[in-house]
Order: C-alpha cells, then sequence, then structure tokens
C-alpha cells in the first residue's frame, strides 16, 4: 500500500479497527486531501500561465497582421503615387497644348484615352481662377491687389494647377492669391 493511497471501508462500520488505526487513516487522507488541494492550486495557476501566454502570443500575431496589412497598404499606396506622378508632367504638357490649339487632330484620341485613364484611377487637377485659397492645396508665389472684397483670398493666377488623387496631394497648385486693398 502506497502512502498516497486511502482506503475507505464501503460499509462505513469503524467494527475491528483500533482507534490508532482508524486516526492513522484519517490522517493520511488528510495528508491527501492537504496534497491534492496543492497540486490542485499548482495546476490551476500553470493552467493561468498557459492561458495568458496564448492571449498575449494571439494579441500580438492580431497586432503583426494588423501592421502587415497596413505595411502593404501603405508599399500599394507608395506604388501608385509614383505612377500618378509620372502622369503628372504629360498630362501637364497637353493641357498646355490644348490651351495653345496645338494638339493635331490625330492625336486627339490619344490625349482623351489618357485623359480617362487619369480619371479612372482618381487623378484630378485643381486650382481654377476665383477658387477659394487653401494652404492645403495651393502654395502661393505672391498676392494680386484687388478692389472688391468679394474675391479677398480667392485664386487671382494660376501658373500650374495641383493634382491629386482622393483627398492626397500629389502636387500643390501654384497660384496668385486676391487680396484686398480697401
Amino acid at each position: 500500500m502506497n502512502d498516497d493511497d486511502v482506503i475507505i471501508e464501503a460499509d462505513g462500520s469503524e467494527e475491528g479497527s483500533s482507534e490508532e488505526e482508524l486516526e492513522a487513516m484519517e490522517s493520511r487522507a488528510d495528508s491527501k486531501v492537504t496534497k491534492l488541494k496543492k497540486e490542485l492550486e499548482q495546476v490551476k495557476k500553470e493552467k493561468q500561465e498557459y492561458l495568458d501566454g496564448w492571449q498575449r502570443a494571439k494579441a500580438d500575431y492580431v497586432n503583426a497582421a494588423k501592421r502587415f496589412e497596413e505595411d502593404r497598404l501603405q508599399a500599394v499606396n507608395l506604388g501608385k503615387l509614383a505612377v500618378f506622378k509620372s502622369f503628372i508632367t504629360p498630362m501637364d504638357t497637353l493641357e498646355r497644348a490644348r490651351q495653345a490649339s496645338e494638339i493635331p487632330e490625330t492625336f486627339q484620341g490619344i490625349a482623351k484615352q489618357l485623359e480617362d485613364a487619369a480619371k479612372t484611377h482618381g487623378l484630378a487637377q485643381f486650382g481654377e481662377v476665383g477658387d477659394k485659397f487653401d494652404p492645403m492645396l495651393h502654395e502661393a508665389l505672391g498676392q494680386e491687389p484687388t478692389d472688391s472684397k468679394d474675391k479677398d483670398d480667392t485664386i487671382a493666377l494660376v501658373f500650374e494647377k495641383g493634382w491629386k488623387v482622393g483627398e492626397m496631394v500629389i502636387r500643390p497648385a501654384k497660384v496668385r492669391v486676391a487680396a484686398f486693398e480697401g
């Protein structure tokens, strides 16, 4: 018989056992219960440590997945930005040629396709005379005096139109701003 074994009599009779034997059995049973309680506490503690570790690992994984997705989106946006920037120069040239009526008839279709491709990807021009000056969109290259209070702080002259995709400004419009002198 092992020290950890506890003998429980099925009929509950205590006859034939001396008081010393009963006390010894009760002492072994108490000892076994105490030992089992300690083991149970240790197992609960280990379980909690494993659960805490698993939860930290899961949180780290979720955070890493979010970071990887943000990095991926940023890389995609940087790639798009590079493509959009390469569109700006030919679009500016096309705009100047159109203003000077220098686009030959044979290239009108190509010019339209280029403009449509830019619009499809959200590339848009901005900065018109009369627009309200916005330092987030426009780069002021000087002021133009005006006698009209209504024209104060509006765009008086556009040197170079701005470009943006959605709300992201790729290039600010270079403008002169009207300043009321009353």
